[in-house]
């Protein structure tokens, strides 16, 4: 017998994915997929780079406005990793963590005290010849004019069109029973940038304070919050095991990079004192310092080491044989540092091509100021460690390496 019913028809499809049952049988519903080039992929596309772009420019502004709080956090970690090694290294005489952080931390901050107070006579010494020599400097440059070239008399014709100007906008006469007032600008005085460094000087000292005890207080801690990390983050074993694999990476790359940068500065420092104490320039120990902190900056560092050097050798030898002697010895040690030294005590450690490294450099330059120009290479080791391990950011990685 023919079956009259009239047969029914969905009124809408299921979702993609689904479930649905058919005269008992139960089937799943046919994948839908959004063509690549379709309307609805490209908006989420736009979304999504929106949101990132959004996301990055709050990260920049967060760093850019929150630098007094991350800056003793940055100098700590990385003051964590160069002593640390020297306080298991005492644990495992027995000695108790918190004592040995104590003693290592309290040795550092004698060293440097002690050297800057050894250094103190050389440092007034450059302080009150400062004002001579820069007199002296521009008395020679004023000799050594001469004639008056293209420049010159583009600023004679400057000079005179000023002149003239100021004559057309003189006031007109005061009127009589009128008394003409003038406010003048205070002229700043050297005392003044001498008064503004002392009142900064609280807050120097409160940084270096709590710098101190951030140190110490991870260094007693050790792998705490490592062991914390690990524990809180991800719910998968893969999770927990990238996890380590990133603080273990940083952690021995960070140790040894800190260690090689250590020994370079002093090394530096050493060779270039010793070399200007045999030219003959003054305070040679005061410049080497100088040259085994900035040695730390990269491609800036020795440059602006080798300009200073120059000034200070002209201004005292009134030469150029010994000026070129000294920039020439300061640029060669630092040279030698860069392209030997350095890079047969690292190794494969910092793998990161010139480009990152400059950028970077120019980067938290902006961001921090001088403690950006300091921090960026460890930093720019940090972020390639995890872009690295971490999926998502392999990409940004290659782009680092070299």
């Amino acid at each position: 017998m023919r079956n009259n019913a009239t047969p029914t028809f969905p009124t809408s499809l299921p979702p993609s994915g689904a479930s649905v049952q058919d005269d008992g049988v139960t089937q799943t519903a046919p994948e839908i997929r959004t063509p690549p080039g379709s309307p609805n992929s490209m908006s989420v596309d736009i979304r999504h780079v929106s949101l990132t772009l959004v996301g990055i420019v709050a990260v920049i502004w967060l760093l850019k406005n929150t630098q007094d709080v991350l800056i003793p956090f940055v100098v700590s970690g990385l003051l964590f990793y160069a002593l640390d090694p020297i306080v298991d290294r005492l644990e495992r005489w027995r000695i108790p963590r918190v004592i040995g952080a104590t003693v290592i931390l309290l040795g550092v901050v004698g060293a440097i005290g002690g050297t800057l107070y050894q250094l103190t006579d050389e440092l007034v010494a450059v302080v009150e010849q400062l004002p001579t020599g820069v007199r002296k400097l521009r008395d020679e440059l004023g000799q050594a004019r001469g004639k008056p070239g293209a420049i010159e008399k583009l600023q004679e014709a400057a000079d005179s069109i000023d002149r003239g100007t100021v004559a057309a906008a003189l006031p007109t006469p005061t009127p009589q029973g009128v008394v003409r007032v003038q406010v003048e600008e205070p002229i700043m005085r050297t005392a003044d940038y001498v008064w503004a460094g002392w009142l900064s000087l609280p807050a120097f000292v409160s940084v270096i304070v709590m710098i101190f005890f951030l140190t110490l207080f991870l260094l007693v801690a050790d792998d705490l919050f490592k062991r914390k990390l690990v524990r809180n983050v991800g719910d998968g074993l893969s999770q927990k095991r990238i996890t380590v694999q990133v603080l273990d990476a940083i952690g021995s790359q960070m140790e040894r990079f800190l260690l090689v940068q250590i020994f370079t500065s002093i090394v530096v420092a050493v060779l270039t004192g010793c070399a200007l104490w045999w030219l003959g320039l003054n305070q040679p120990a005061l410049w080497g310092l100088v040259a085994g902190l900035f040695n730390s900056i990269p491609y800036f560092g020795p440059v602006i080491v080798t300009i200073v050097l120059s000034v200070v050798s002209y201004i005292q030898f009134e030469a150029i044989g010994p000026t070129t002697y000294i920039a020439l010895s300061a640029l060669a040690i630092t040279t030698l540092e860069g392209w030997v030294l350095t890079p047969m005590l690292l190794g494969k450690v910092a793998e990161m091509n010139h480009i990152a490294i400059f950028a970077g450099l120019l980067f938290w330059s902006w961001m921090w100021g001088v403690w950006g120009m300091l921090l960026a290479v460890p930093i720019m080791m940090a972020i390639k460690v995890v872009c690295d391990h971490v999926e998502p950011f392999k990409r940004v990685g290659d782009f680092l390496s070299e």
